[in-house]
């Protein structure tokens, strides 16, 4: 099991495919892109499974979830989530993404063994995610949507980011339009890991701000916060349900203590918070001729080094250097 000195155990694998994306999110990089990785860096498809073995059959690593970047300019996807469903025990396999390019790969991502999918989706203004995301796909996004549910990757779970002045004021109609699809939104904080380093508190739209929002004009409950484990997201049940709505307050309402888990990049380094500072490398281990047992044991390691939380709140907070796109959600 991967433990850390908390006793918090890691069950979660969020693996980047890729830190490529095709938007240019604001919040996320700039209009004109970034320096991507050379492809010699990246892990092989072999090398993915191979460590996501690892983490499955030896770490007890129960869920998958592959994003990138955007994980759907992987090429290898298909083949990576078939043979990652072929693991015993199984794991839920996950996917997050813009939803460019899922209007082709839902139905065959369905067959290979893909459980469900997260989209983000910020805006149903096209005008406003040009804005937002530099390019002309609000079509594709929503065409994407369509083509998950279709193929019955659900729940499908919608992913949106307010920002002040800009978005801020389609919560509701997000929401409703959610509630029509029958997709589950998901409002998360606006997070310190864009590559401009320009994320600044007083812009951010904060967890109380949204619900402020939607109470305004729906009847929010708390959907049994007894429950609520180590999921991120606090669940409300809108106009009574079954319909729900989330929230992840990951600066203002942090769920650190409760964290499960663990993060591999693209370039084979595990990480043990979106916003941690240091990184342990498998890559070249592996490629060095390690077992799978050595490999294994450097996974733990890094794990056990876990901090308490994220420390956004600190004075001495530094922001990574690496942005959310070279990460991996």
């Amino acid at each position: 099991m991967l433990v850390d000195s908390f006793g918090r155990v890691a069950t979660d694998l969020r693996v980047s495919l890729t830190d490529r994306c095709n938007l240019r999110c604001t919040y996320c990089m700039p209009p004109e892109g970034l320096e991507w990785l050379p492809k010699p860096e990246l892990l092989t498809a072999d090398e993915v499974v191979r460590l996501v073995a690892i983490g499955v059959e030896r770490l007890g690593i129960t869920e998958v979830r592959y994003t990138g970047g955007e994980p759907l300019l992987r090429r290898e996807l298909v083949d990576i989530v078939a043979r990652t469903a072929l693991l015993r025990p199984r794991p839920q396999i996950s996917l997050t993404t813009n939803g460019i390019g899922l209007a082709r790969l839902a139905e065959p991502l369905a067959r290979a063994g893909l459980d469900r999918v997260n989209v983000s989706l910020d805006t149903l203004d096209r005008e406003v995610f040009i804005k937002l995301a530099h390019r002309d796909r609000l079509t594709d996004v929503l065409e994407g949507l369509r083509a998950a549910a279709e193929a019955g990757l659900r729940p499908v779970k919608v992913n949106t980011v307010l920002m002040r002045g800009i978005n801020d004021h389609e919560a509701v109609p997000l929401l409703r339009f959610c509630m029509e699809q029958g997709y589950e939104l998901r409002f998360i904080e606006q997070m310190p890991l864009d590559a401009q380093h320009g994320w600044r508190r007083e812009n951010m739209v904060t967890a109380d701000e949204i619900l402020n929002l939607l109470t305004a004009e729906v009847d929010l409950v708390p959907d049994d916060p007894g429950k609520r484990g180590s999921a991120p997201a606090e669940l409300f049940l809108v106009d009574g349900g079954p319909a729900r709505v989330g929230v992840i307050g990951s600066v203002t309402r942090p769920f650190c203590g409760a964290c499960d888990r663990v993060r591999l990049t693209a370039d084979g380094q595990i990480r043990n918070c979106l916003f941690a500072t240091e990184e342990s490398d498998l890559r070249g281990p592996m490629r060095a001729g390690a077992s799978d047992e050595e490999l294994a044991e450097r996974w733990k390691a890094a794990v056990a080094r876990k901090r308490a939380g994220h420390g956004i709140d600190d004075p001495a907070f530094l922001q990574p250097a690496r942005p959310m796109s070279a990460i991996g959600g």
